[in-house]
């Protein structure tokens, strides 16, 4: 029978809390802060551009059916997979779970993701003037680019 006060018919995404989206200012989310800080910390310490594979994996996408109640097979992933992608793509998900739960906004996000980087950064930097030997690091950055530490 559907809702009674929406009807049978409801075009309200569904939100974790009933309360909805936020009702109040667009803040850091600290769940993406940590996430983008932890993920940078793991780029610099890892060879990022190295190649994924998982066993059997034919590198398939997945995708909602049609009532959205299942996920389905899609296409083929052109292109490798590298540990630096899989690296972003854990931090995204972490990050982007409070907006689905309706907690935050879609630029509390990226921006956050974008401050634990930078908090990471620093902390690379200060750590580097500890140690004796004459090193350098780069880190890949979230928009693309990349930094030498």
């Amino acid at each position: 029978s559907g809702d009674p006060i929406l009807g049978a018919h409801n075009y309200l995404l569904p939100m974790a809390f009933p309360e909805g989206s936020p009702m109040h200012p667009s803040y850091g989310a600290g769940h993406a802060t940590v996430a983008g800080a932890c993920v940078t910390i793991l780029k610099a310490f890892f060879d990022h551009g190295h190649p994924v594979t998982f066993a059997g994996s034919d590198k398939k996408a997945f995708v909602p059916n049609a009532d959205g109640s299942a996920l389905d097979v899609g296409e083929v992933i052109e292109g490798r997979m590298t540990v630096e992608g899989e690296l972003n793509k854990l931090a995204s998900n972490i990050a982007i779970g409070r907006d689905w739960a309706g907690v935050h906004y879609f630029s509390d996000y990226i921006e956050s993701l974008r401050m634990g980087e930078q908090i990471a950064i620093g902390i690379l930097e200060e750590q580097k003037l500890t140690y004796g030997e004459n090193f350098s690091m780069t880190v890949p950055l979230y928009d693309g680019g990349s930094i030498r530490i």
